[in-house]
């Protein structure tokens, strides 16, 4: 429900039956107490659908705070502390604007955020005055997830508290220039990439802070319910926009949160109403709405809407005329009633009945302009998360109505540019100086002067007492691992020899790595660090016998007896269970990877998660979250299962991948294979581990596996094969002589052995064939040795790997893959020879694995073909016979034409 009708009074037929119904429940309140009313109002409604009333309750409480006055705790410290407070958070609305103001002084198209902030900062100081716990030697911390347009207001703090010193201030959105002065810049949003010791979570890209938030906090329970985290009633915060709850991606996990009773996670969404062009909901309450969501997915829902000074007004509203015209405003007009006056107020709010009138009679209109949102109200903000930090069962949701561009005056305050205002003339300025009562003069004010109270001042004593008394200061990320807290990888033959000395056994490469995964899972030592995670069909991949091995995750346990509880697979739900199987939700498994694949730096407790996926429904579905987990500094592997275009056969084109490695190659700390063997990806899985768990290094694995079984061969015991394997290619098939060498990769490569050998026995062509493990490794390391060259003129010692491994002959060189030609043509540059790629561009088919080959001319047969148009040349006769021969159809359309 949207509408701010929903709840309006309707018309009472009977005025005297209704007050005598109202006080027989006022007397059971009053005599016996709120339980015994509960339940009789239950008794009611489910007897009202019983007798076919078809009644229910209304899914939205009416329009004032949850927390009635008499309800609230008192404010730590008292008034003087809340006052304290106050002027602190005045003085960090100024830093914040003067750093955005400045910049865009100098630099116009830097950009920025001033309102988002101004909206937000009384809901961060109580925050972090009297709630967010930092991580110290005895406390692992809580988890804030920060609004991302808040960020300049962080760095306030942090600048107040000497984090952040006035130089960083300076060079806010630029850390470029930033570096070449000995600074480190501040990020435009929250970034660990780019300020690793800062920020712990990147939540630029709206809506992918709440669903990591919900997938962290389960992730939290999952350790602890494991034992490899002590319980110690950690909170995960989550401070987001009412803007920002139209992503799909912030509702997409609620349930999950009810449904694994999550109390230790709180989201404070920021309703003020606006977003950036506009009212968020102008015909209706997004409060409501987002009430009826989050109670609907069993939520504990707070609505923080008005500040104290409202108080003596509802109680001044015995009919109830001020709450009836609360109920019925529209967003849209409360955003008029805050861009404008309180003479305007007085007449266009207060003036539309005669209660309200004379409610708003004792006011003057400088007392109505100041009559503050709860969101703006220390205390009744304290109050909501005091009781947040304390409920028991379900994860809360603060619901803190605010004002956009607070204190902004007639430049922002409510208006629907403040979004976009990042200029502010010298009256502005001197205007909210006065607004806030900061000691700044007007000269300092025209000059955006940074202020930082005295060192022996109250404030800054009150500030670093507070942060000392949470632990200290926040954010702060950890990024190293402490030694006794590191992982020894176990050796690469104590899981996957079979691998290595496979000897013709036939199976897939999605059952090779499932293999190791399951004896890694064994390791007494290493094997609990390990986190398997699918969304769905993890019989598909081959992972039922993981079930009862180690176990599904489950918060509650098993409470049923499974259907097939006689079979050796059966499925198994525990409360330690090792895998994470989150159902169909690609966006939810992919957060509990990010919150495994980052638990070396938010716990300080490395785990390995491996999550395993149709290939598909990865980076093309869900890139933006994993991009997120790249700027977060991940480690772990993603596993894109039954991928390629033409491995899954049957399917059809929306679950064939033909682009995901395309999308990888993208991403920086992406390390990307798409391996054909067992021992191929033997050597992969054991070199990552050594890199991310060993040497600590910030990068994550990309590996695509197929469901296709072969023959796997041992390792070939050239010493330079594992290198190769590592960097991306390495000669199967040495051929002194070979007059076309043909380099493929995944299942492409029985595709160009076949064709070798169709080559010698039917043409007398020798070809050679190289396994390509990796074009995405070799056009970076090409980057780089060319970038090499051109800073150090006259140096030949470094080529690129492809080119050292293919310049000792001029043969012609075929490349082909399962993906789209774009990720083998990424290394033309670097092939010292005649360049022709193959690959799956177009839509994929449903078919068998042969005819889809054929249809995108990269089986055996179009390979052997398009080496002899190489070997050949121009001679059209015995090319049109070969084609005969390999039942090779000319005429064919091309793949991206139908």
């Amino acid at each position: 429900m949207s509408s701010a009708s929903g709840i309006a009074k309707d018309i009472d037929i009977d005025a005297q039956e209704t007050q005598e119904w109202l006080q027989a429940l006022q007397g059971v309140l009053q005599e016996v107490g709120p339980d015994r009313a509960r339940f009789l109002l239950s008794r009611l409604s489910a007897a009202a659908q019983q007798w076919g009333i078809n009644w229910r309750d209304a899914r939205n409480t009416p329009y004032i705070n949850t927390i009635r006055p008499e309800q609230e705790p008192p404010f730590p410290g008292g008034s003087d502390a809340q006052a304290i407070e106050e002027h602190l958070a005045s003085v960090m609305r100024w830093n914040a604007l003067a750093m955005v103001v400045r910049a865009n002084r100098a630099y116009g198209e830097l950009g920025g955020h001033i309102a988002s902030y101004a909206s937000a900062a009384d809901l961060f100081e109580v925050g972090f005055n009297h709630f967010f716990r930092a991580r110290d030697d005895k406390f692992a911390g809580d988890l804030v997830y920060f609004q991302p347009h808040s960020a300049p207001g962080i760095y306030a703090r942090a600048f107040l508290e000497g984090a952040l010193t006035e130089d960083d201030l300076g060079f806010y959105r630029r850390e470029i220039e930033a570096k070449k002065h000995g600074k480190q810049g501040l990020s435009s949003y929250p970034h660990p990439w780019l300020m690793p010791d800062f920020w712990q979570f990147p939540t630029g890209s709206m809506g992918i802070g709440p669903i990591n938030a919900i997938y962290q906090a389960r992730f939290l329970r999952y350790l602890e319910h494991r034992g490899l985290l002590q319980d110690q009633d950690r909170k995960v915060w989550g401070v987001f926009g009412d803007g920002e709850m139209d992503e799909p991606e912030s509702l997409a996990a609620l349930s999950l949160a009810s449904r694994e009773k999550l109390d230790n996670l709180i989201f404070v969404v920021n309703c003020n109403l606006q977003r950036l062009d506009g009212p968020v909901r102008g015909n209706g309450h997004i409060v409501d709405e987002l009430e009826t969501l989050f109670a609907g997915a069993g939520w504990n829902v707070v609505k923080l809407l008005w500040g104290s000074d409202w108080d003596g007004l509802f109680a001044r509203d015995k009919d109830g005329e001020l709450l009836d015209a609360l109920n019925r405003t529209v967003d849209g007009q409360l955003q008029t009633f805050a861009a404008n006056d309180g003479a305007f107020n007085r007449e266009r709010f207060f003036g539309q009945t005669p209660g309200t009138r004379k409610i708003a009679e004792t006011l003057t209109d400088e007392e109505i302009n100041r009559l503050r949102r709860g969101g703006h109200d220390m205390k009744k903000i304290h109050a909501a998360y005091y009781a947040a930090a304390n409920h028991r069962g379900q994860p809360t949701v603060i619901l803190a109505q605010t004002k956009k561009g607070y204190g902004m005056g007639a430049a922002g305050e409510g208006k629907m540019t403040t979004h976009q205002q990042k200029k502010l003339d010298e009256e502005v300025l001197i205007a909210f100086r006065n607004r806030f009562k900061l000691p700044i003069s007007d000269e300092q004010c025209k000059n955006l002067a940074f202020y930082k109270p005295a060192a022996d001042s109250a404030e800054m004593k009150h500030l670093l007492a507070r942060r000392a008394a949470l632990g200290g200061r926040m954010p702060r990320r950890i990024s190293s691992v402490a030694d006794e807290a590191r992982l020894s990888v176990p050796a690469i033959e104590t899981h996957a020899t079979f691998a290595l000395d496979a000897e013709g056994k036939e199976m897939s490469s999605t059952m090779a790595l499932v293999r190791m995964l399951s004896s890694m899972l064994k390791d007494a030592d290493f094997g609990k660090y390990v986190v398997p995670i699918v969304a769905d069909e993890a019989r598909t991949f081959g992972m039922a016998n993981l079930f009862r091995q180690v176990g599904i995750y489950s918060s509650q346990g098993q409470l049923y007896e499974p259907e097939d509880i006689g079979s050796i697979l059966s499925y198994r739900e525990a409360k330690d269970g090792q895998i994470l199987e989150e159902g169909i939700t690609e966006a939810g498994a992919i957060s509990s990877w990010t919150a495994a694949a980052t638990s070396y730096s938010v716990h300080g407790l490395p785990m390995l998660p491996f999550y395993i996926y149709y290939s598909m429904f990865g980076f093309q579905r869900i890139g933006d979250l994993i991009w997120a987990a790249a700027d977060q500094r991940a480690r772990g592997f993603l596993i894109g299962a039954t991928s390629g275009r033409t491995t899954l056969g049957g399917e059809g084109l929306q679950h064939q991948d033909g682009s995901s490695h395309i999308i990888a190659a993208g991403i920086p700390n992406c390390v990307s294979y798409d391996p054909a063997y067992a021992y191929e990806m033997a050597v992969i899985v054991d070199d990552g581990m050594r890199r991310m768990l060993e040497r600590n290094e910030d990068v994550f694995y990309y590996i695509t596996v197929t469901n296709e079984n072969e023959a796997q061969p041992s390792m070939p015991q050239s010493g330079d094969v594992k290198e190769g394997i590592l960097r991306g290619m390495y000669c199967l098939e040495a051929k002194a002589g070979a007059q076309v060498r043909l380099l493929a990769a995944g299942p492409m490569l029985k595709e160009a052995l076949s064709a070798a050998r169709t080559l010698q026995e039917q043409f007398g062509v020798t070809a050679e064939v190289w396994s390509v493990t990796s074009f995405t490794e070799l056009a970076r390391d090409g980057i780089a040795a060319e970038r090499h060259h051109r800073l150090h003129p006259g140096e030949t010692t470094r080529l690129p790997y492809a080119t050292q491994q293919l310049q000792s002959s001029q043969a012609p060189v075929i490349a082909v893959s399962d993906y789209v030609r774009a990720l083998s043509e990424s290394i033309r540059a670097h092939v010292p020879a005649r360049y022709v790629t193959l690959g799956t561009d177009g839509f994929g088919r449903s078919d068998t694995r042969a005819n889809l080959r054929d249809f995108f001319e990269v089986d055996a047969r179009w390979i052997a073909y398009t080496a002899l148009t190489e070997v050949f040349g121009a001679d059209a006769a015995r090319l049109k016979d070969a084609a005969a021969t390999l039942g090779i159809d000319l005429d064919k359309p091309l793949s991206t034409s139908v």
